[in-house]
This record gives C-alpha cells, sequence and structure tokens, in this order.
C-alpha cells in the first residue's frame, strides 16, 4: 500500500522516511528504557527493589555531562 502511494506521489518519500525513523527511534528508545533502567522491574519476586541495586559509579541515565566512572564512593560500606 504504501509502495504505490509512493509510486504515485514521490513527494511523500520525505515524509514517510522520517515517520519511519520516528517510529523506529521511538520503539528502540521504549525498549532501551524498559530494558536498563532500573525503575523498570520485570521480576518482582527476585528483585523487588531493583534501584537499590545501582552502584555510585554506574550510569544509567541516557546522556549525562557527568562521567560517572570517576566519582568516588560516597556511600557508607554496607554492615
Amino acid at each position: 500500500m504504501v509502495l504505490s502511494v509512493i509510486r504515485k506521489a514521490p513527494e511523500v518519500i520525505p515524509l514517510v522516511v522520517i515517520v519511519g525513523g520516528a517510529c523506529t527511534a521511538g520503539i528502540g528508545f521504549t525498549i532501551r528504557q524498559a530494558v536498563k533502567n532500573p525503575d523498570a522491574s520485570w521480576d518482582r519476586k527476585n528483585n523487588q527493589h531493583p534501584w537499590l541495586n545501582i552502584k555510585a559509579n554506574e550510569q544509567v541515565k541516557l546522556y549525562s555531562h557527568t562521567d560517572y566512572s570517576k566519582l568516588e564512593n560516597e556511600r557508607p560500606s554496607e554492615f
């Protein structure tokens, strides 16, 4: 269906490319958030509080201007 519209009106090619790219980026970002984000918990029985397992120098943001690997551990040691 999309190919027949593109053949009849080639001026919609940029629109199709931009919308397709935006949809792909949105799906990719959603998958990344579901897999990498500590706020998303898929296994509540074994890991009820996944945000407690984050190390002090671990980056969980998509982009950050701070290099977390060079930060000192400011948390108290565990018992």
